[in-house]
């Protein structure tokens, strides 16, 4: 036998958790009050302009204001206001959203539903995360409503009575708790109001009664022998939001001063951006939005973006990866979409088909632009590269779509400075493809591929390891090879053919003789350059995987910190070719200072190879 009943929920168990698991992050009950005040302007324009009443001409504001002593936080707003049945019906009841209700009644009517941000009827009480008691002061906008007062300490009881309220609007008055003390610091409450407030559509006006109080007698002292002078000359109240901010706009309206204005007003970034991408998109999902490339001010590191999610100008998080894509948030931005709600889950997101369209139309836009760019201006393209490939390089990693639509504009700078793409790259026999990782480090070989005519290209960004091997993966015919890795091959002397291959192993001999380290592995033969006496090779791919190894913090446990190194001598040097005459301690001493220039030219020396080598150094000179 079925039986059906109703789910009963104690409003007295309910307030706690209100107050404790609402939101994750305390400051977001300032924005969520806030909201109700902009959403109570948003429906007093909406009825205004249907006719349904009659605009008293009052400018539409929000004001915030602190009173420390009192440890009151108000949020007033001169919206529609409240009737004292409508307080019963939206106050008292938790999770009925009044707002869903309006857009509901006059939907056909108005274009509310654009501009209204609440829909869940829980933000109101988001207050008592920071209040032991909260009241209400409201007048509605209908002729002969009387004010009506509300309070409630949180329990399962409320007060309504009669209020003394004298203009239109709403104020809601938070008795800040022992936890909520920390928002009686204004530059707190300044800094609150400005992360979630900062764009949304009414002017926010905040005020603490007594730094108010200590400017108004400031102004009293210095203007105690100038009462005659006008108001006219006071500073000008100022708002602390943006109230059109700059993706509203048409991007043919906007001029290059506003961008950048609009930038650093977002990020505290000192330099200009590089370029922007201004998304506007309705259809087949409402999109707005400014996405920056920054400067990377460290070419070494990958720099942090931030771009910021807002829904209906009202902010709702940084970096939320199932909106923007992973890489994209190497870029700084902002992304209004009022099709997601402003209590968004990761859960929620992951499982929306809209939301991975949106993901998909944002990487397409961004590739759009740089495709654009380097068609049109190819020059100022190669200019913005260095510090956007570690962004274009990472969304290839992480995006093979990505990738196929970029693969064709990725700029490799070469050491004569030239860029190339991918299908323009130097190769050698064997679809090789020499790469520096540091200019500085392996500047001697720089200079002896310089001087034979050859190329190479310069990936010095951390990033790059990891490029170069997806390269490899993706582009089965390349090979990429370190400049001091087989270097001895693109070198390497036509004269090999004619070497004595008895005398190139009585040089291996006297090496090894010299150094006495079996690690050390020794070739002889002719290379192109006369000048090297010798050089340092190393195996490319024990050393990626130990580059690899450190980077992720020895995730493949213990290994051997130094990749495999050859010396290459080179028997074309002259020096090398008198060691056969000299005895074995003379020997001994020049194949070691050998091979000491060759480790410079390769690292920097330990401090016992430091020590070490000057010893040397000292001893050859007395050869003289």
């Amino acid at each position: 036998m079925k039986r059906e009943g109703q789910i009963k929920v104690d409003s007295e168990n309910l307030f706690p958790i209100i107050k404790k698991w609402l939101y994750s992050d305390k400051d977001i009950f300032l924005r969520e009050i806030v909201a109700n005040g902009c959403d109570a302007i948003k429906k007093y324009q909406s009825l205004c302009s249907i006719g349904e009443t009659e605009n008293d001409g009052a400018k539409p504001r929000i004001d915030v204001i602190l009173d420390k002593d009192a440890k009151t936080l108000t949020v007033k707003d001169n919206g529609i206001g409240m009737t004292e049945d409508e307080v019963e019906r939206y106050i008292t009841q938790i999770a009925f959203s009044g707002a869903q209700e309006f857009i509901e009644k006059y939907n056909d009517k108005t274009d509310a539903e654009n501009g209204i941000i609440g829909h869940f009827g829980l933000g109101f009480y988001s207050a008592y995360m920071v209040s032991d008691t909260v009241e209400i002061d409201t007048l509605s906008y209908q002729n002969g409503a009387k004010p009506v007062h509300w309070s409630s300490d949180g329990t399962n009881t409320y007060e309504i009575s009669d209020s003394s309220k004298t203009e239109r609007g709403t104020e809601i008055i938070m008795h800040l708790s022992e936890d909520g003390e920390e928002f009686c610091d204004s530059y707190k409450l300044r800094n609150v109001l400005k992360k979630y407030c900062n764009f949304m559509p009414y002017e926010i006006f905040f005020t603490c009664v007594q730094d108010k109080a200590k400017e108004d007698a400031e102004k009293a002292e210095n203007q105690k022998d100038e009462e005659e002078k006008s108001e006219s000359r006071q500073p000008e109240e100022k708002p602390v939001n943006i109230t059109s901010p700059l993706w509203l706009k048409a991007p043919k309206d906007c001029t290059t001063e506003e961008y950048e204005d609009f930038y650093r007003e977002v990020f505290p970034d000192i330099n200009p951006p590089l370029f922007w991408i201004h998304l506007n998109v309705d259809y087949p999902f409402n999109l707005k939005g400014i996405l920056y490339f920054p400067r990377q001010t460290d070419k070494l590191q990958v720099m942090p973006g931030e771009i910021k999610l807002y829904s209906n100008q009202v902010y709702i998080a940084d970096n939320i990866k199932e909106v923007v894509p992973e890489f994209l948030m190497l870029l700084k931005g902002v992304i209004d979409c009022p099709d997601l709600p402003l209590n968004v889950s990761r859960s929620f997101l992951q499982n929306d088909g809209e939301v991975a369209k949106i993901s998909k139309h944002i990487t397409k836009k961004v590739a759009d632009k740089l495709i654009s760019i380097f068609k049109n201006e190819r020059s100022d393209y190669e200019g913005y590269w260095d510090d956007i490939a570690p962004f274009v390089k990472f969304g290839c990693i992480k995006d093979d779509k990505f990738y196929d639509r970029m693969k064709d504009i990725i700029l490799y700078k070469t050491i004569n400075g030239e860029f190339k793409t991918f299908s323009e790259l130097p190769k050698t026999a064997g679809n090789k493809v020499y790469y520096v990782s540091s200019t500085d480090v392996q500047a001697q070989y720089i200079k002896l591929f310089k001087d034979n005519g050859l190329d190479a290209v310069i990936l010095e960004h951390n990033i790059d390891t990891h490029y170069i091997t997806y390269l490899e993966y993706k582009e089965k015919d390349i090979r990429f090879v370190r400049i001091d890795s087989e270097t001895d091959e693109a070198l390497k002397s036509d004269d090999n053919d004619k070497s004595d291959a008895a005398d190139n192993e009585k040089i291996i001999e006297i090496f090894k003789n010299a150094l006495s380290d079996d690690k050390i592995e020794i070739k002889a033969q002719a290379l192109k350059t006369t000048d090297t006496p010798a050089m340092i090779t190393i195996d490319e791919y024990q050393r990626r995987l130990n580059d690899m190894n450190k980077m992720y913090g020895n995730m493949f446990g213990a290994m051997n910190d130094k990749a495999k190194e050859t010396l290459i001598v080179n028997t074309a040097n002259s020096v090398i070719g008198k060691l056969t005459e000299l005895d074995e301690e003379k020997q001994k001493l020049i194949c070691r200072h050998i091979y000491d220039l060759a480790i410079i030219s390769q690292r920097r020396l330990s401090a016992a190879e430091l020590e070490a080598f000057i010893a040397n150094s000292v001893k050859v000179m007395d050869l003289i």
